[in-house]
């Protein structure tokens, strides 16, 4: 599989979104009947897209909405929501800034000690309306913010960090044990980042429900251009599938597979799944909705690093209620609204009637998938040319 890039070393090919394309079957389905749905642990969901645990994506509005719609949305414990008694304000602040400001004002606001009271009104603010509470932090939080988080009503927690391991490394503070905090919890334990088929094996052996499978693909990212690491979406998934698949045969514990980022249209939606995934993450995608708090704008996890930012600020616009961009009618045309709409048709064009199946459907190697046949679209600009 690997190929020589010069004496005495070999890497291997793998593969993105834009890369690859989907094979029709030999047989379709009504899409109408088509079951998209997933499981975190027991709780099944009707939507299988989450939404980024991002300041600029989700807030208690956005969490309670997305709930209603059949799907999840994750709130950051380490964010302007739990930092800041009236986090619109700061919202404000951070939406209006001048590109040449925003990393500077984002570090700044950063600087605000996180509130625990906060991470309590939070989510008991989310399931007064009957939401799913979804939560996440970074793996040195994770032990406090869990118990605060649990003792509140969360439903699922999420550790979440650039790259996660088993086995972290230090002489100055003491890492998560993983495998520990899994077994403290009495809800489902998401964990990520990874890419890797060892690693995600290694994470499901520590305990986890879920994992989120990515390292720097998200759009307001810049992780893979800061610190040169990733792996292209496509082979993460399929790597990281297969170790689901391998530990289920060995454990009988399914755990969730969830790509996380760089998909910002249906047809990525769909690759992810037929490389292997039970969900997607998503971030940018939903920060353009009426109903997310960063006001058109939308910024990476890591944009507020006071010494190596590893996100930027971008303007993503607003395109539509959450709604629209989920189940349409779609009011654009290139792929970024009815996202579900979008799955469900391609699992019917593929003869999938749920996932299982959808994993299954051929995937072949297609660079040109994206620009055949679209000379026009790409010079004026429309549709996938875009």
């Amino acid at each position: 599989m690997a190929e020589w890039i010069g004496i005495g070393r070999r890497a291997r090919r793998c593969y993105g979104f834009d890369e690859v394309a989907l094979v029709p079957g030999a047989q379709t389905v009504n899409p109408d009947e088509a079951d998209s749905s997933f499981k975190i642990g027991n709780k099944r969901f009707k939507v299988p897209i989450l939404a980024a645990a991002m300041d600029g994506v989700v807030d208690v509005k956005f969490a309670t909405e997305m709930s209603r719609l059949g799907g999840i949305a994750v709130l950051n414990l380490d964010g302007i929501q739990t930092r800041y008694d009236d986090p619109d304000s700061v919202l404000e602040k951070v939406s209006t800034a001048s590109t040449a400001e925003a990393t500077k004002i984002i570090q700044s606001v950063y600087t605000r000690p996180i509130k625990e009271k906060l991470i309590t009104k939070r989510i008991r603010q989310i399931k007064a309306k009957k939401a799913t509470a979804a939560v996440s932090c970074i793996p040195a939080n994770a032990p406090k913010y869990a118990k605060i988080a649990c003792a509140a009503g969360a439903d699922i927690f999420v550790v979440q960090s650039t790259v996660t391991s088993t086995k972290h490394l230090s002489k100055s503070y003491k890492s998560l044990d993983l495998e520990k905090f899994c077994k403290s919890l009495k809800i489902p334990v998401v964990i990520g980042n990874c890419v890797t088929y060892e690693m995600s094996l290694a994470l499901m052996e520590a305990g986890a429900s879920g994992l989120l499978i990515g390292v720097g693909p998200g759009a307001a990212c810049t992780t893979r251009g800061v610190l040169g690491i990733g792996v292209p979406q496509i082979t993460a998934t399929v790597d990281s599938a297969a170790a689901r698949d391998h530990f289920f045969k060995k454990s009988g514990k399914y755990v969730t597979i969830i790509t996380d980022g760089g998909m910002d249209r249906g047809g990525d939606i769909c690759k992810a799944f037929a490389a292997g995934a039970d969900a997607v993450m998503i971030g940018s995608s939903f920060a353009r909705a009426k109903e997310a708090p960063g006001r058109g704008y939308h910024w990476g996890m890591a944009t507020s690093h006071m010494n190596l930012p590893r996100g930027t600020r971008i303007y993503v616009g607003t395109a539509g209620a959450l709604k629209d961009i989920l189940f349409g009618p779609a009011k654009v045309d290139d792929g970024s609204q009815n996202l579900v709409g979008a799955l469900k048709t391609s699992m019917g064009s593929l003869g999938a009637t749920n996932m299982s199946e959808m994993h299954c459907v051929e995937i072949i190697i297609a660079p040109s998938i994206q620009t055949e046949g679209k000379v026009f679209q790409v010079g004026q600009r429309v549709g996938m040319g875009k």
